[in-house]
């Protein structure tokens, strides 16, 4: 339920109202628009809520939300949302470009990419060091070793880091020394996770499953905001279908679907949509067509020898080409690498 109330509403009228609906046992979250305070109400109690609202006669309106989803949901919030990350955004008119490897491998590897895809023009620099893999055998990250190496990268360039958290034990760590936590298509249903990371300020990256409904998606989303991090960026990259000719099937048309539904940023990963290096670029652009608010990118200067998912990434020289092919694109949507 969203309680629309009337213009001159003080803050300490606001805050009273909103310890009357927390005392019916509700989840408030509070938003404006057009200088109009906007409360939002979660819970079994609504309606007892609704009740003592209208009794206090400063209700200009009540709209109900009707899908499961109510923080994520555009009725609640009707401009974007944009996610301050450093010294950088998510959602603005500036496109948010995420790259670098799958996989931290050394301090060099990581330093040497970092500063040719800023050189490039990418925002964030991206890079595994706790790696899910479908094999056991195959190579998991180097953990620990891997963040400290991000660090450092970070510091030589400047450059905000993503990198992919497994489990909740590790939150306090990666809050202390991560500017966006990322949650794998793995774990984009792991409630418990979610939970914890709701708890947290820190901006989540938050990748759809492979087998995800567009729903299902906010669902998780929603996970996170109830907590009360509303600091939320959905990725698609690709879902589970028939063909096996790519990795997966990017699902383009979930970007102006969400942007119908959800407030939220979203950004494109093009690299494990397509499982192919050579198709990165034109998804790139198809992505930032439709209305995506970023790409995250896999890039490796020898693919060949990755010990992650080499296939798919493309080298630093590529980059720079696809970011200047891009640029024209971002014009035309009025948006700027």
């Amino acid at each position: 339920m969203l309680a629309v109330l009337k213009s001159g509403i003080s803050r300490c009228e606001i805050e009273e109202l909103k310890s009357a609906i927390e005392k019916c046992g509700c989840i408030v979250r509070e938003s404006t628009e057009e200088g109009r305070c906007i409360l939002g109400l979660i819970g079994e109690n609504a309606a007892q809520a609704v009740g003592e609202l209208n009794s206090t006669g400063c209700v200009e309106e009540l709209k109900e939300v009707q899908e499961p989803y109510k923080l994520a949901n555009r009725r609640f919030k009707q401009g974007n949302t944009v996610v301050s990350v450093k010294n950088g955004t998510v959602g603005g008119a500036k496109l948010a470009i995420m790259a670098g490897p799958c996989s931290v491998e050394s301090e060099e590897q990581i330093v040497d990419i970092a500063r040719k895809v800023k050189a490039c023009g990418a925002g964030f620099l991206r890079g595994g060091a706790f790696k899910p893999r479908t094999s056991p055998y195959s190579f998991q990250g180097l953990k620990q070793q891997g963040l400290e190496l991000l660090k450092i990268a970070r510091q030589e360039t400047g450059l905000p880091i993503v990198t992919e958290i497994m489990s909740a034990d590790r939150i306090g760590e990666f809050v202390d020394n991560v500017d966006i936590i990322q949650v794998g298509s793995r774990n984009m249903q792991n409630f418990e996770l979610l939970k914890e990371l709701g708890r947290t300020k820190t901006p989540v990256l938050l990748k759809r499953g492979f087998s995800a409904t567009i729903e299902e998606l906010l669902m998780s989303a929603e996970y996170i905001m109830a907590g009360g991090n509303e600091n939320v960026i959905l990725c698609e990259r690709g879902i589970r279908t028939f063909e096996t000719y790519t990795r997966n099937t990017l699902d383009l048309s979930a970007i102006p679907a969400i942007k119908r539904l959800s407030h939220l940023p979203i950004i494109v990963d093009p690299s494990h949509a397509a499982g192919h290096w050579w198709m990165v670029e034109p998804l790139s652009k198809a992505a930032i067509a439709v209305g995506a608010d970023g790409l995250m990118i896999e890039v490796h200067s020898d693919p060949e020898n990755a010990q992650c998912d080499g296939p798919q990434s493309i080298k630093p020289e590529r980059f720079r080409d696809l970011m200047e092919g891009l640029s024209s694109i971002a014009c035309f949507e009025k948006r700027v690498i």
